[in-house]
């Protein structure tokens, strides 16, 4: 059966790079159908709402979506539409390219962060008289989903696991997350290690060899991942995946870029590379390994888009990594 697509560039340079992207996707199967919608800060303006719910209907019917960025609307665009394809996990990789100009070129491992609650539940009150509360929402079963889904995702690639928390500090919910994790790796006969999440931010950029796998709570995940992300090369590379139980969207971790939005110049590999992903998540593995491959022989031998020290265009680019295919 025909893997649909839907495909969402949003706003600034999601208009160019997820083009590039799905002419990569093309190269690989010219069977994937594709379903283009809407979304982001233009939208919002021309139809009062950042995020219509036909778009909403395009992403809850398609196998897999793929989504560039969005603006001043990014919360009221990407939460809405992670919720849509029942994403509980952010997958986000950190491995360095060759050719690219890196803190910790050796660099190579896999954040798996929860993806639903935490800091992130947007509990937060205003009690007046400069006083504003946050609550955090830790549960059982959002913790163990997590805990099987890092576990198995470890296992396909013969990784060790590496649990980051604060249970130091935030006793009750980082205690109930650990002791999830315990659960479900004493089922699972696994063994894992854990690590004070501000310990092995220093850790990361010491020796960043040391990790594989790491499974976070939401917060930790979000700046963890970002610290690695400077690691090799900055956010302008790297992919991620938000993955539900039946349904996935993938998306790059930079945003907008509206200092080069329709000047043609944006770095694409992000974009192909949340590509790669979306390919291993429909089954196309040995296609997914092809793209990731031509990938990194572009950055490795050019062209080069500006960010980069290049004066390619991004459609210069895609058209080097179609023709590594």
């Amino acid at each position: 059966m025909t893997d649909e697509i839907a495909v969402i560039p949003g706003d600034g340079i999601g208009q160019e790079v997820v083009p590039a992207a799905v002419r990569v996707l093309e190269a690989v199967d010219p069977e994937f159908t594709f379903q283009e919608a809407e979304a982001g800060d233009a939208v919002a303006e021309n139809r009062g709402t950042p995020l219509p719910e036909s778009t909403v209907d395009t992403v809850e019917a398609a196998d897999a979506t793929l989504f560039g960025a969005a603006g001043e609307t990014a919360a009221d665009v990407i939460l809405p539409l992670r919720e849509a394809v029942g994403s509980f996990a952010n997958v986000r990789p950190a491995r360095s390219s060759p050719g690219v100009d890196a803190l910790r070129p050796e660099t190579d491992l896999v954040f798996v962060r929860e993806n639903t609650e935490g800091v992130y539940s947007g509990i937060e009150s205003d009690l007046g008289e400069g006083v504003t509360t946050l609550t955090r929402v830790v549960t059982e079963s959002a913790s163990r989903r997590i805990a099987e889904f890092g576990f198995e995702y470890a296992a396909e690639r013969d990784a060790d696991v590496t649990v980051a928390h604060k249970a130091n500090v935030m006793r009750v919910t980082d205690g109930q997350f650990l002791d999830a994790i315990d659960a479900v790796a004493e089922e699972r006969g696994t063994e894992y290690e854990t690590e004070l999440m501000d310990a092995l931010a220093t850790k990361l950029l010491l020796d960043p060899t040391q990790y594989d796998v790491i499974v976070c709570p939401n917060l930790a995940g979000d700046v963890l991942s970002d610290l690695a992300a400077g690691l090799v090369g900055g956010l302008g590379l790297l992919p991620s995946a938000n993955v539900g139980a039946e349904n996935a969207l993938f998306e790059p971790v930079h945003g907008t870029a509206p200092d080069i939005a329709g000047e043609g110049v944006a770095n694409p590999a992000a974009t192909i590379l949340s590509a790669a992903m979306l390919l291993a998540h429909l089954g196309h593995d040995d296609a997914a390994a092809d793209v990731r491959s031509a990938v990194e022989r572009v950055l490795d031998e050019g062209p080069r888009t500006p960010d980069l020290g290049g004066t390619a265009t991004t459609d210069e680019v895609a058209d080097a990594v179609i023709r590594k295919l």
